[in-house]
């Protein structure tokens, strides 16, 4: 019997590219598809935006399972991917913030920095995070409720 390969999504600019082919090998290694949203080459110039957006967007509606986002440092991939509703985004840089990002608070896209984290490191970081699952005890629920209504711009439930 065959394993169902679980669709990630996976981007970076410039700062980010190497660390970012390197991981796509890696997911191919660990039985998951990653499936690249940019960049294609590498290239100086280009803007993180252009390629956490639509990475973002697929993420939030469901078209791949959980998504991996790279910049030089990950704090600007990190800030756009969380001005995509239904995203829960974090810049990770230990193994315990990994799983539990995922367990407690329903994280979904995991931001590193490809100047800052080595591979063995996002390695670890991107295994722990694939295979974490949420809990969804009522504290957690209730929390991203909250999270939820301020997306909806429903800030009298705050």
């Amino acid at each position: 019997m065959s394993k169902v390969l679980r669709k990630i999504g996976i981007c970076a600019d410039h700062g980010g590219f190497e660390l970012k082919e390197r991981i796509k090998s890696f997911l191919f290694e660990n039985q998951f598809e990653p499936i690249d949203y940019g960049a294609m080459k590498l290239d100086n110039t280009d803007d993180f935006p252009d390629y956490v957006i639509p990475l973002a967007k697929a993420v939030a509606s469901g078209e791949v399972f959980r998504g991996i986002a790279i910049c030089g440092s990950g704090v600007g991939a990190c800030v756009a991917a969380n001005k995509v509703s239904g995203v829960r985004a974090a810049l990770i840089t230990d193994y315990f913030s990994a799983h539990q990002g995922v367990e407690d608070d329903d994280m979904n896209l995991i931001c590193l920095g490809g100047r800052v984290t080595g591979y063995a490191s996002a390695e670890e970081l991107v295994l722990a995070f694939l295979n974490a699952r949420f809990i969804g005890a009522e504290r957690h629920l209730r929390r991203l409720k909250k999270i939820q209504d301020l997306e909806n711009n429903d800030l009298r439930r705050l």
